[in-house]
């Protein structure tokens, strides 16, 4: 009798683990030190956003390159929030570079009337004219507890024949050095997100049909939209081109569906093979991505492909790689005849209508505000 008790003993302390060790903390102190608190359940209170590649959790005050933590719902929750376009990193499995990774305790999340109230404030769409990939109507202010996975450097390395040797970090681009895994929600404050700074600009613009066929295929003919051996068309090809060519066996996976889960062992190596030892791995919420915001998602993460695997790249920062990727989408939305451009937070990035001597002043400032003000990425 004894040894049962003392084993539903241990599992009750073992189950009960997490809940005995929250640990209240901030935005900016997990940035400062993320892997102190690897594995530990938090609690934190901040202002939490959706967008086109972005669930963060974010604080512009902390003064770190990227002011925000990564978040993502456990495998199999099957919430809606999320973002519409991602690009997660791994290492190869003909990569013979060893692959860090951390056994940590798994999590589930507490499905009460606050997370759903939280996810269906973050998936309400934004319903303006024209194109806004991602938009949502709310960003929203609550307190998570979640775990807390983190490291202390994030991104890829390669070494001197410019394999890749490391892929660490989480989110979009392995570009966040923290993640939070939700287990529960609570003190769910919503605010709703000023679009009408663009609503004006809009107001004339329908929706894009959908181009026929292959998404990547409708990318490289927005390319040849531009005189040939032009940069703005070049830049285009670019990002279309790194998807490879159908069936070549490039590194390039693309998948599609809700973004917003935990995906299993996305630390680990990848199964599938890279010439570079890096496998890349595209995903697409195509219920979102209406009309011709697909072939502006492909090209924008296919310009996040073409920068990584450039050795002469000059992308040194999270904020290089945004701005160029989001100044391609700017190019195919202009190759595919649009006349407005929104992102979400209701940044115009393009309006036909601006004077031609001042649209890419117009186009610079758009996209360091979207940046800056709505990403939190320092410049």
């Amino acid at each position: 009798m004894k040894a049962v008790f003392l084993s539903i003993c241990g599992c009750l302390l073992l189950s009960g683990s997490l809940i005995a060790q929250i640990v209240d903390s901030t935005v900016c102190d997990i940035l400062t030190n993320p892997q102190q608190l690897d594995g530990k359940l938090v609690r934190v209170k901040g202002t939490v956003i959706v967008g086109f590649d972005e669930f963060v959790v974010k604080d512009p005050s902390c003064g770190q390159s990227l002011n925000a933590v990564w978040l993502a719902y456990p495998e199999g929750s099957k919430m809606k929030a999320g973002p519409v376009a991602f690009l997660g990193l791994q290492l190869s499995k003909n990569n013979s570079a060893a692959s860090a990774t951390s056994q940590r305790v798994s999590v589930a999340l507490d499905k009460n009337k606050d997370v759903k109230q939280f996810d269906s404030l973050l998936s309400t769409p934004y319903k303006g004219k024209g194109m806004c990939p991602g938009c949502v109507r709310y960003t929203v202010s609550a307190t998570l507890i979640g775990r807390l996975d983190g490291v202390n450097e994030a991104g890829v390395k390669r070494d001197s024949s410019g394999r890749f040797i490391s892929a660490n970090g989480f989110g979009n681009l392995n570009q966040y050095k923290a993640r939070i895994v939700l287990q529960s929600v609570s003190e769910v404050l919503q605010q709703e997100i000023d679009y009408s700074k663009t609503e004006a600009a809009t107001k004339d613009d329908a929706q894009q049909e959908a181009s026929a066929g292959d998404p990547v295929a409708a990318a490289h003919q927005v390319a040849r939209a531009f005189e040939p051996g032009s940069e703005a068309g070049d830049q285009i090809e670019k990002a279309a081109a790194a998807y490879g060519k159908e069936g070549e066996d490039n590194g390039v996976q693309v998948g599609f569906g809700t973004l917003n889960e935990l995906t299993k062992d996305d630390e680990a190596k990848s199964n599938h093979d890279s010439p570079d030892g890096l496998v890349f791995n595209c995903k697409f919420d195509m219920e979102r991505l209406k009309g011709d915001g697909l072939t502006r998602a492909i090209s924008h993460i296919g310009t996040h492909i073409a920068d990584l695997r450039s050795k002469s790249s000059n992308m040194k920062s999270a904020y290089d790689a945004e701005y160029h990727a989001w100044q391609t989408t700017i190019l195919s939305a202009i190759g595919g005849r649009q006349k407005t451009l929104v992102a979400p937070g209701g940044f115009l990035l393009w309006d036909s209508k601006w004077p031609a001597d001042i649209r890419g002043k117009m186009i610079d400032e758009s996209i360091s505000n979207l940046l800056t003000k709505w990403l939190s990425i320092k410049n």
